[in-house]
Parts: C-alpha cells; sequence; structure tokens
C-alpha cells in the first residue's frame, strides 16, 4: 500500500530536493560502510542482497520437499548449547551465566479509580509506577523452592499440575518450579468458561493448581464440585493471607507460604527427581476455537527444539535485550518467545492489552503505558493487535493539518521505496515517525507476529513507521509455535519465511480443494511439518491424535497442519488457504473464509469481521464489528442520525458499509462470489470475554454462529 500523493506541488518539490540533497551527502559515507561490513569486502551483504537468497531448498529436488533451511540440509538442529536439553538446566544455565542480571519485572500500581464515561458506563482506570525486577538467581531461588513446596503438599514427579493464571512474573516461576521437579504442567487460558476448565482439569486428573485471586473468585470457585480430585489451590497473590473454607475441604494457600515451607531445611535437602527430554513439560490447552479445548502433550525435548530454532532467526540476541510480556502465556507463541529470551539473559517486563500504550483502556489519561515505561527491544504480537496500532495512527494521520500530513505521506513513501532497495532512512525517522514509534518505547528493534496471517498493509505499515522489522512467522501448538519465520532484511509482504533450523516441510496434494504440488509456477498442496518440535499429540484424543499426527519410516514425527501453503524459488512459504476454513457454495464456487476476512479487515470501517457462508446457499454473507470513530463520520456523512446501538441495526447503514466493503474487496481483487452480499453489524466489540474470539483473537465460529443464527437466517431469506 502507498499512501496516496494528493499534494501541494511546492511542498512536493521542496521535498523531493531535499531527499536529494541528502542521499547525495550520505550515498558514499553509507556505501563504504556496506562495503567493509560485507564478507571478503564485496555488497553481498547487503539487507538488499542477503534478502534475494535462498532461505530453504528441497533436500531431494521434488517439488513436493521436503523443504529445509539452507544451514540445516544434512541434520536438523535440536537445541541451543551441548547438553541442554532441558527446560530446568536451559534456566539453570541462564541463571549461571546472568546471576545478577534483572529476570523478571512487574509494575507497581499507585492508583485505581473509576472513571465514568460520557454514556454513563465505568471503566477502571489506573496510575502506575516504575518497573520493580527480580534478577536471574532470584528466579532461580523462588522457583526451586516452590518446587520443593509444591512436594511437600504431596504433587509428586510425573504428576499433573495446572497453571490458570494471566499472564505475570509469578506465571514463569511456577513454570519454573514445574520443569525442575518433573511436574507436566497443564495450561489453560484465563478467558476460558467453566465447562472448558472443568473438562481439562478432570481429564489431567489435576489434584494441584495455580492460580490467582481474581480468577478462583470469578471463575474457578463456580466449578469446584465439578473437580473431584482437586484438593490444593495455590494463589499467587500475596494478600489475604488466609482463606475461606471451600467445597468439600480443598486446601487454599499463598504462593509465599508455599515457598517458605518449601524453603524449610528439612524440605529442600530432599532429593529432586529431574526430567529427561523425553518426559512431558506441557499439556497446553488450544484456545477451543473450533469446540472442546485439546490437550497438546509437548515434552522437554520438542520445546528446547522450537526456541532452538526461533532463537536462530533473530540477530544479535543477547543480555540487553527487553522484552515486553502481555500475551497469554498459555498460549505457545508467548510460551515460547519467553523462554527464548530466558535463554539468552534477556530482561522480561511484563504488561497487558489494557496497559501496554498511554492509549490503552487502563491507563489513566496523563499516566504512562508500560511500553513507555520499560522501552522493550522485542515484542511479539498476534496481528489483532498490529491491526488495530495501524488504524489508530492512520486515523490520526487523516485528522492532521495539510502540511503535517503532506510530510508524513512523503516520508511514508519514500522509506517504502528506500526499504524495497535495502537503505535505512535515518533522517525520516528522527524527524517524521519518532513519535510513532514512541507508542511502543521508541526502542523496539524487532518484532515478531504470529498466530495468524499479518495483512500486507499492516506489515509495511510497522515496518516503516516503528522502524524496525517485522519478522512474521509461522506455528501451531502441535509444533511448539515453531515453523518458520521471516528473515527480518526480507521486507517482502503475505509471506511467512522460511523453515526454522529445527523443523522441515513437506506439501500434501489437496485434489479436493485443487492444490498440488505440480501446480505452477509454484507448488502448492497441505502442509506437513516434520521435526523434533513435532509434539507427541493429543491427551486421551487417540482418534484425534491418528488423524492428525504420523511416523515416517526414518522414525521422524510429522504433523498434518490443514493449512494450505505454496513454496516461492527462494523458499519462503506463503500460506494461501485453509481446509477447514473452505466452503462450497451451490453453484460448486469454492469460497476461502479466512481470505475474504484478511482482505476486508484492512477497510478502516472494520474492527473485526466474520464471513459465514451455507453449502446451499450460493452467497456469502458477513458480521461485522465497525470502527466506531469511521462508523460515526460515515453516519454524520449521511444525515442518518441514532445512537451507536441504533446505527447498527440500522439498514440505511448496513448498506452504507455493504457499499464501501464491496468497493475495496474488488480492488484487492477478490471474486465476486467471494464478497459478502449481506451483512450485520455488531454493536459489540468480540473480545475473548465475550467468548467469541479466542486469547489470541481467533474468531470461534460455533460461536459466532449460535449468537448470529437469527440474523443468517434473516440474511439467508428465511426471516
Amino acid at each position: 500500500m502507498k499512501l496516496k500523493e494528493d499534494l501541494n506541488p511546492m511542498l512536493l518539490l521542496l521535498f523531493h530536493l531535499m531527499v536529494w540533497i541528502y542521499t547525495f551527502i550520505t550515498f558514499l559515507p553509507s556505501y563504504i560502510l556496506s562495503w567493509v561490513s560485507a564478507p571478503d569486502g564485496d555488497s553481498y551483504g547487503s539487507e538488499a542482497e542477503r534478502a534475494k537468497r535462498a532461505k530453504a531448498r528441497s533436500v531431494l529436488g521434488r517439488p513436493e520437499g521436503p523443504y529445509r533451511a539452507v544451514s540445516a540440509m544434512k541434520r536438523l538442529v535440536t537445541s541451543l548449547h551441548p547438553g541442554m536439553d532441558t527446560l530446568d538446566k536451559m534456566f539453570e544455565y541462564a541463571a549461571t551465566r546472568f546471576p545478577h542480571r534483572d529476570c523478571l519485572g512487574t509494575r507497581e500500581v499507585i492508583s485505581e479509580e473509576d472513571e465514568r464515561q460520557s454514556n454513563g458506563k465505568v471503566f477502571k482506570k489506573v496510575v502506575l509506577g516504575e518497573y520493580r525486577w527480580i534478577s536471574y538467581e532470584e528466579v532461580l531461588t523462588a522457583a526451586s523452592q516452590l518446587g520443593s513446596g509444591l512436594a511437600s503438599l504431596g504433587q509428586r514427579p510425573k504428576n499433573t499440575i495446572a497453571i490458570f493464571c494471566e499472564t505475570r512474573a509469578e506465571w514463569v516461576i511456577a513454570a519454573q518450579a514445574c520443569f525442575m521437579y518433573n511436574f507436566p504442567l497443564v495450561t489453560l487460558y484465563s478467558t476460558l468458561g467453566g465447562p472448558a476448565i472443568a473438562h481439562g482439569l478432570n481429564e489431567t486428573q489435576v489434584t494441584h493448581i495455580v492460580t490467582s485471586r481474581e480468577l478462583l473468585e470469578t471463575r474457578l470457585k463456580a466449578i469446584l464440585l465439578e473437580v473431584p480430585r482437586l484438593q490444593h489451590i495455590i494463589v499467587v497473590d500475596s494478600t489475604p493471607t488466609s482463606w475461606p473454607s471451600y467445597a468439600r475441604g480443598i486446601s487454599v494457600h499463598n504462593m509465599a507460604a508455599v515457598q517458605k515451607l518449601g524453603a524449610k531445611p528439612e524440605n529442600a535437602a530432599r532429593e529432586r527427581k529431574q526430567p529427561l527430554p523425553s518426559d512431558i513439560a506441557v499439556i497446553m490447552y488450544t484456545s477451543g476455537s473450533t469446540g472442546i479445548p485439546k490437550g497438546v502433550v509437548i515434552t522437554h525435548s520438542n520445546i528446547i527444539a522450537g526456541i532452538t530454532g526461533m532463537a536462530e532467526r533473530i540477530p544479535n540476541l543477547c543480555e540487553e535485550d527487553t522484552y515486553i510480556g502481555y500475551l497469554p502465556l498459555a498460549h505457545v507463541l508467548e510460551l515460547s518467545a519467553e523462554l527464548v529470551c530466558v535463554a539468552h539473559g534477556c530482561r522480561i517486563g511484563y504488561s497487558s492489552p489494557q496497559t501496554l500504550a498511554d492509549q490503552s483502556t487502563k491507563i489513566k489519561k496523563g499516566s504512562k503505558g508500560d511500553t513507555s515505561v520499560l522501552q522493550p527491544t522485542l515484542m511479539a504480537a498476534v496481528p489483532e493487535i498490529m491491526d488495530r496500532i495501524y488504524k489508530n495512527v492512520m486515523t490520526k494521520v487523516e485528522e492532521m493539518n495539510c502540511v503535517q500530513r503532506t510530510l508524513f505521506i512523503l516520508a511514508y513513501n519514500y522509506k517504502l521505496e528506500q526499504l524495497a532497495k535495502g537503505y535505512s532512512t535515518p533522517l525520516c525517522d528522527t524527524l517524521v515517525f519518532r513519535k510513532v514509534r514512541a507508542l511502543l518505547g521508541g526502542q523496539m528493534r524487532v518484532l515478531l507476529s504470529g498466530g495468524a496471517p499479518l495483512s500486507a498493509a499492516t506489515q509495511r505499515f510497522m515496518n516503516v513507521c516503528f522502524c524496525c522489522p517485522v519478522g512474521q512467522g509461522y506455528g501451531l501448538t502441535e509444533t511448539c509455535g515453531a515453523g518458520t519465520i521471516s528473515e527480518l532484511w526480507d521486507y517482502s509482504t503475505g509471506r511467512v519465511g522460511g523453515p526454522l533450523v529445527c523443523c522441515e516441510f513437506k506439501l500434501k496434494d489437496w485434489v479436493e480443494g485443487g492444490y498440488r504440488s505440480s501446480d505452477k509456477p509454484h507448488p502448492r498442496g497441505e502442509i506437513l511439518v516434520g521435526g523434533p518440535n513435532v509434539t507427541q499429540g493429543y491427551y486421551k484424543s487417540e482418534d484425534k491424535h491418528q488423524e492428525d499426527f504420523f511416523v515416517d519410516e526414518n522414525g521422524q514425527r510429522w504433523f498434518c497442519t490443514g493449512d494450505i501453503g505454496e513454496f516461492h524459488k527462494d523458499g519462503c512459504l506463503k500460506i494461501i488457504d485453509r481446509k477447514k476454513d473452505l466452503v462450497k457454495l451451490q453453484a460448486g464456487e469454492y469460497v476461502s473464509l479466512g481470505k475474504v476476512e484478511a482482505v476486508m479487515k484492512n477497510c478502516s470501517l472494520v474492527d473485526n469481521i466474520c464471513a459465514y457462508a451455507n453449502s446451499d446457499e450460493t452467497y456469502v454473507i458477513g458480521f461485522v464489528v465497525p470502527n466506531q470513530k469511521q462508523l460515526l463520520a460515515l453516519a454524520e456523512q449521511y444525515g442518518i442520525r441514532g445512537s451507536w446501538e441504533e446505527l447498527c441495526n440500522s439498514k440505511a447503514m448496513e448498506e452504507l458499509v455493504l457499499k464501501i466493503l464491496t468497493e475495496d474487496a474488488l480492488t484487492a481483487q477478490l471474486e465476486r462470489f467471494e464478497i459478502p452480499r449481506k451483512i450485520r453489524l455488531s454493536p459489540d466489540p468480540w473480545t475473548p470475554e465475550t467468548g467469541l474470539v479466542t486469547d489470541a483473537f481467533k474468531l470461534k465460529r460455533k460461536e459466532l454462529k449460535k449468537l448470529y443464527q437469527d440474523d443468517i437466517e434473516r440474511m439467508y431469506g428465511g426471516k
């Protein structure tokens, strides 16, 4: 996407003159610098040249693969360091190398207050202080004491223990305690509903659970009678120090009290049974986007291999880096990202989507969000978060005066061109994009996007305005989050990079969908991932296990992803479809719902969208969460009045929005049959708390269909 240059000719001329002078002055020094830094004194080390190099090749020379990273053609990599084959060894290694460096940081809460909005709603706002840090050595001691304390409360090696908690430092301490003492860790999303929580706890026969006071009182307490094996609840909050009795005499303990118990000489001296690489580290329950959550069985060696592959793709990762953690740690992307950081001595500061930036919903006006205080250099994000930032900034650009907007657009397009050539733009970064970059603290050097496809427009915007590369990745819980990550100097969009050094990829023909490895110009098919990072399958779900996992004649494990991909000549993968998202319309056309949604989310009117198609019908329909600011402006433009709910229920607004969406979709070259013919505007956003999207903001299609069943019947002519 190039921003439109509908600009004053004199300003345009002045800008290009300044750019020409600047380019002339800086060309020689930058050329000499790139020549000196290149291997063997040639320019092959420039970013533009590196981006063109092959990232992966087919081992056997066949179009279906298997494809491996060029640096792992002979052997897949399994660990960061020799002998560091379990997660407890990995953390002990880090604590030995970086004992006194900051490890985990939490912001102090100075005050909380209720703020009444103009519509009568009340929001809780917070004022937060500085980050308070604990060192690697202190985290190791805390984890060791907690593990010892849990053992004193009857937790046994190889017996499962659950963690049901928000992302925070105590989550990591509890996890490290479990890794040290070989307690397989069952992870559950903090936004799961009661039946899903009870299902996970009962299926894994959990007797001990680590949780927070808020989750205990709001979610866990209601289902305690449905979990008969549960005996001990460990609450990470320090207050209160005593708890009321719960159903069946379940014991409730503060985490600090359990650590104190573990520190007693008679308990601390007890020999701990260290895990083997083949032992289960985590049973990670998925977010349940297609029904009841499945528990994915992950061994120590699986995670070690996965984070080894990820770390290789992040250049210059070291103890000077600061990572901001705010995604759910029960999600494989966040857990893997934090383990990568821990292995390299980085510090991790904790946040939440509600306190991330100065403009976040829980931050009191005038006070600082977490990124402003922490100034992170590393961050993982799901596309939903990046799309929000993109739309917010572009809305502010539209509100600028003519001169400011002109300079921003010129600088944006100029930098886009320079990035394509492999050049940096320090003048634009300093003069134009400094304020945008400050939204994430101003020091960001690597952004990693995963969990879902990132739109080309958003990826280009993040590359340009945040002055750092965006590494788009592809991975699944079943592969420990590891699969591919694009190289940071590769500014192409729509692709997810080449295979990591820990795994390899194959393409399997899917004849029904019309995808074959013999397709031209690129081989296509269902993506299969193989390697030491491929997990052991689904917990107590043999049918699903046999459907999705298999072991080849060489003893290597493979996972059938259900995603459709194509490999480009340079070894990069592009995700082009998904088997489960493919719907065949009555006339025989196949529609990829995910593809339709990805295109239409680029429209400024759309905050979120769910495309829906019934195989008995001839057209697609959609449910849209509109952007409030843009929709109100559209209503004002056409003289349509009413409250927010009335506007969203207005037939006239539906038709206006649909007209704009259709125009955008045609411009993006969607086929006519792919474009929703009717839509329903939703006045309420879809959040993990509403149960309509997962914690990674993936659509829960089953729940959305149930919620909008009356609208589906109306839009298909039933009412």
